[in-house]
């Protein structure tokens, strides 16, 4: 390929490629143990608790680095920090799958989440901004699109592996998908210099813990709290409704799909709403199936599958494109970091929570999840588009 194209490769190979790379990404850190924990948890004789608290220590990970890695990548671009990812990602497999006692898992899942930090959704979303700047809300979601079939293509392709290669073979062989993808994603990635430390240019506009942006962090630390929730125990809710467990699980399965269909809508037919718009409709989504749930019992489950699906899918779409949309693209990286600290702690800790208030009552479980998304509701308000200040200073 030629330098030229090299530079400046066509908006659709890199939404293609960022997207498939986001498959692989989430469906090898995020969504693994989902398939892997119990036979790993068998086959080192640990606690089952053991092992999903290792998958808190990854997911927590992210939490502390992913300023640093911000400001990285607004300083020298993004691509090498998305190529390094892959790196990190296959060695971070090729540990758990060496792993053999209760300290080489910890170890391992500690690599994952450096991974985690490097190359999930953050790292390309930063890419596209400094690529296409406001244009850059359609791309995003056209990663979010592909890179929301994490789940769908990983969690039956986990367990054929696992199935054929027992669960170190399938450890194994995602890392060798990600070395394999390292060339792919060094030929597409577009070169983003960033701006040296001390570039008059790229004097940062200040990012001060102000209003807007401890709005938006509890709009997301609250979104993202509902949705771990949702994802491990979703089924769970249902059949505290009265469904059986295996048609829990069955109406479960919507969600996934209806996460996938609203980024396809926000990509198609709602991409020339204002985002704003978008992520208000999506906190009522949650407290409408709730309603259905709490109205019909069992007879509501697709309807709160759905729902939960649908809000999940635009605010994902939301958390890249809404401080774009409200403080531009300068020292997006950086900026998008600090608000999403707060919802990477609450991501790690949503499982456990939820655990305990289903244990107490489903219905308050759901009062619980339905009430947080009435609290981002009103964090959706009150939110301007910004004029940079580009002689502040930045303050973390």
């Amino acid at each position: 390929m030629t330098a030229s194209l090299r530079s400046d490769p066509s908006k659709a190979l890199v939404v293609a490629g960022f997207g498939v790379g986001q498959i692989a990404a989430f469906a090898s850190s995020f969504y693994l143990m989902g398939v892997l924990g119990d036979p790993i948890a068998r086959d080192l004789a640990l606690s089952p608790g053991f092992v999903f608290a290792t998958v808190s220590l990854s997911l927590a990970a992210p939490a502390f680095l992913a300023p640093a890695v911000a400001r990285r990548i607004d300083a020298e671009g993004g691509a090498r920090t998305l190529l390094v990812s892959h790196l990190v990602f296959a060695l971070g497999l090729a540990l758990l799958g060496y792993a053999r006692d209760g300290a080489g898992l910890a170890a391992a899942m500690l690599v994952m989440g450096l991974g985690m930090a490097y190359g999930l959704s953050p790292t390309p979303f930063a890419i596209l901004v400094s690529l296409y700047g406001q244009a850059a809300r359609r791309p995003i979601t056209g990663v979010a699109l592909i890179g929301g079939l994490g789940s769908t293509v990983g969690w039956p392709v986990t367990a054929w592996l696992a199935d054929e290669l027992g669960w170190r073979g399938a450890c194994f062989a995602w890392a060798v998908v990600h070395l394999a993808l390292f060339p792919l994603m060094a030929r597409i990635c577009p070169d983003t210099p960033g701006h040296a430390v001390g570039d008059e240019r790229s004097r940062p506009e200040a990012v001060r813990w102000d209003r807007p942006m401890v709005q938006l962090a509890m709009l997301f630390a609250c979104a993202w709290f509902v949705s771990t929730c949702m994802s491990a125990h979703l089924p769970r809710l249902l059949s505290g409704f009265g469904l059986p467990m295996a048609a829990a699980t069955v109406a479960a399965g919507w969600m996934g799909l209806a996460a996938v269909s609203a980024r396809f809508l926000e990509f198609t037919v709602l991409r020339s709403l204002p985002p704003l718009a978008t992520a208000r409709a999506a906190t009522l989504m949650h407290p409408a199936g709730a309603a259905a749930l709490a109205g019909l019992g069992g007879r509501g489950a697709e309807a709160m599958a759905v729902a939960q699906g649908l809000g999940n899918g635009m605010l994902t779409v939301a958390k890249g494109v809404l401080p774009l949309h409200l403080w531009g693209p300068r020292n997006y990286a950086y900026r998008s970091a600090l608000i999403g600290r707060p919802a990477m702690i609450a991501q790690a800790a949503g499982p456990a929570v939820y655990a305990l208030l289903l244990e107490r009552s489903a219905w308050l479980a759901l009062a619980v999840s339905s009430g947080l998304c009435l609290v981002m509701f009103a964090m959706t308000f009150g939110l301007i588009r910004r004029d940079p200040a580009p002689q502040e200073t930045v303050i973390a």
